[in-house]
Formats: C-alpha cells, sequence, structure tokens
C-alpha cells in the first residue's frame, strides 16, 4: 500500500513538471528588433551616419546595451568591435583604424543606437552590424549594413537635391523675367514723359484781289524726342499799315511778322 502511494506522488510530480514545461513553451523568449539600412555610399573623407533603430517589449533598462562591429569587405577574420555603449556611457575604440573616430549619437530612450564615423575613407568598406540587448530582451538578430565609401562623382543625386534645384531654378526664372518686363515698361512710359513739338507752316500767298487776307495754315504738330525743349504755342500776327480810303481801292499788305513765344 506505500508503494502505491509513493507512485501516485511520483506520477503527480511528473504531471506538474510537464505542464510547467508546457507553460513556458507558450511564451516565447522576449526579442528585440533592431533595424538599419541595407547599403549606405559615403563619398570619401568625410562622415558617415550609421543609423540603428530597435524595438524592444520592455521597458528600457539601466542594463540596455549597444555594440558595433565591423568586418572587412573581402576579409575572412572575425568581425572586430568598433564601439560599444554600456550604463550610460558610450566606449569608444582605443586602437584600431577606427581610434578617435566613431562618436555616439543615439538615445536609447527613443529606441536609437546610431553612430558616426568621420573622416571616412576606402579601407572603411565593409559589413558594420548593430546588436542591442535590454534584460530581459536578450534574444536579438543584429542588423547589418553595408558602407561603400566612393568618389564625390559616384554618389547618386538624390531626388530631394533634384526638386531643391528645380525649385531654385524656378524662382531664378522668374525673378529675371520679372525684372526684364519691368525695364521694358519704364523704358516705354519714358518715352511718353515729355513731347518737344515742332510745327511745319506754309504761308498762302498774297491775295491778289482787294480785300482778301493773307491766310496762313498749319499742319499738325508731331512730337520730337523727349530731350528736345519744350515749345509754346507761335503766334502770327498780321499788320495792316496800308492807310486805304475806301473799300474799292487797293491796299498795300505788309510783310507778315512772326512771335515766336518759347518757355524756357
Amino acid at each position: 500500500m506505500v508503494i502505491r502511494l509513493k507512485n501516485t506522488a511520483h506520477l503527480y510530480k511528473m504531471l506538474f513538471g510537464c505542464a510547467v514545461v508546457l507553460l513556458f513553451a507558450s511564451f516565447p523568449a522576449a526579442a528585440i528588433d533592431v533595424y538599419t539600412d541595407s547599403e549606405l555610399l559615403v563619398e570619401n573623407g568625410t562622415t558617415g551616419t550609421l543609423q540603428c533603430t530597435f524595438k524592444s517589449r520592455e521597458v528600457i533598462s539601466s542594463g540596455a546595451s549597444v555594440s558595433w562591429t565591423f568586418l572587412a569587405e573581402g576579409s575572412n577574420a572575425s568581425p572586430i568591435t568598433i564601439f560599444h555603449y554600456s550604463g550610460g556611457k558610450p566606449y569608444p575604440p582605443t586602437s584600431s583604424q577606427f581610434k578617435e573616430r566613431v562618436e555616439w549619437i543615439g538615445d536609447l530612450n527613443k529606441k536609437d543606437a546610431s553612430i558616426k564615423l568621420t573622416k571616412m575613407q576606402f579601407s572603411d568598406n565593409g559589413t558594420y552590424a548593430c546588436d542591442v540587448k535590454n534584460p530581459p530582451d536578450i534574444d536579438v538578430m543584429p542588423s547589418r549594413l553595408q558602407i561603400r565609401v566612393v568618389m564625390k562623382e559616384a554618389l547618386p543625386q538624390t531626388n530631394t537635391a533634384v526638386i531643391v534645384g528645380a525649385v531654385i531654378g524656378a524662382i531664378i526664372g522668374l525673378i529675371l523675367i520679372t525684372v526684364v518686363t519691368y525695364l521694358i515698361i519704364r523704358r516705354q512710359e519714358s518715352n511718353h514723359d515729355y513731347e518737344g513739338c515742332t510745327s511745319t507752316e506754309s504761308i498762302s500767298s498774297q491775295a491778289t484781289r482787294l480785300g482778301k487776307k493773307t491766310e496762313s495754315s498749319s499742319e499738325g504738330s508731331r512730337c520730337s524726342s523727349p530731350s528736345a525743349p519744350v515749345q509754346g504755342p507761335v503766334i502770327y500776327a498780321q499788320l495792316d499799315h496800308s492807310g486805304s480810303k475806301s473799300a474799292n481801292s487797293f491796299h498795300k499788305m505788309d510783310p507778315v511778322v512772326y512771335a515766336d513765344i518759347r518757355k524756357n
């Protein structure tokens, strides 16, 4: 009877252990998702920004850490650590080609684990990996970034640069059109600011019959250049000194006197 009780208790323990295993198996281990660009082109001699963001199911703890590793292009060696961040402090490399060239620009509270690499050179070509841990989130697959250092001429022109260039070009063209139009309008208006006029006059021949007066005619005046002085009206006066006594007698016609009054 005692033996049966012992066997029954052992059976219960086995069943309880299986239940615990099944329970934990139904809840997978916490994991962190890390994201970087797949490829980055950097001009030789400039600064490259290695963007890295992540998602964690846990609140960021003081034990959160970031590690960046580098594997040179075509190398069969193991990756080397070029930067480490832990306990709120950055730990840049003290040796290797990246010494004094790595700068921490991330913020773990904002899920950002980015760094900057200054004075990029062709020997920096290779694969960079960003690894983030936030206990208890420690199950993580590092995200890899391929960097290619190239000359400026090999850099593709971004859509932003194209749009900005088009906008600037349109603005400059509009300004030029506006200025040219304004100058044309001003020039046309200046031609009508002042009008100096000259007249052509023709005097009729003296009348051969008595009592007929000399007639004068003038043609319409035409405006001269705006630089010519303004000319006032011309007054024509005819004086009669014949001293004629009768209406039937002929009288002498004196020369016509022209008085030209001009404004200074």
